[in-house]
């Protein structure tokens, strides 16, 4: 019988399994998607932030970026949000590089036309919405509530909502 010097893994890790195979399925497992409008400043930000909200994030996340990122998000989109309670007060508009775009399994586009980036080998869907630069709040308002009922509809078709349990005490997905 041959005996382990202390700290030794006998090749766990070099044979290419982890030492903590539970986290690895986990990581497997985890959906990202990548919400993306030209400067990252309105729509990709609420887009993100509600789903980070609303989604499960043992299942999935969601990242935003933008083609050509603005220095801030846009004070009129940080008001809407903060109406219902998401802050975006400090959130950094970032490019979309293929680096960030590594991983993601879904690219949602929001209707920046030939501004929106294409990223080989990602699903890709696209958002025709208005950008909210600049506009009253009751449009952005608008803005925001459209993003969100489109962001739950993805929730449910990606299948990564939260669960929740039932008065009864058994658990039920929140589709």
């Amino acid at each position: 019988m041959s005996q382990m010097q202390p700290g030794a893994t006998a090749g766990v890790e070099s044979a290419g399994v982890g030492i903590r195979p539970g986290l690895d399925q986990l990581k497997r497992e985890m959906k990202t998607i990548i919400f993306a409008c030209v400067h990252n400043a309105g729509r990709s930000q609420m887009s993100a932030a509600f789903f980070n909200k609303l989604a499960d994030s043992t299942k999935a996340k969601a990242i935003s970026a933008g083609t050509h990122p603005a220095s801030h998000v846009h004070p009129e989109v940080v008001q809407a949000m903060h109406e219902v309670g998401i802050d975006l007060s400090g959130a950094k508009p970032q490019r979309l590089t293929e680096e960030l775009a590594r991983g993601a399994g879904l690219l949602v586009t929001m209707g920046c036309g030939d501004e929106c980036p294409y990223i080989p080998g990602l699903r890709r869907d696209d958002w025709p919405l208005p950008d909210p630069k600049g506009k009253g709040i009751e449009e952005v308002r608008a803005i925001r509530n459209e993003i969100q009922a489109r962001t739950l509809r993805l929730i449910a078709s990606e299948a990564v909502g939260k669960t929740a349990p039932e008065p009864s005490g058994k658990v039920k997905s929140s589709k």
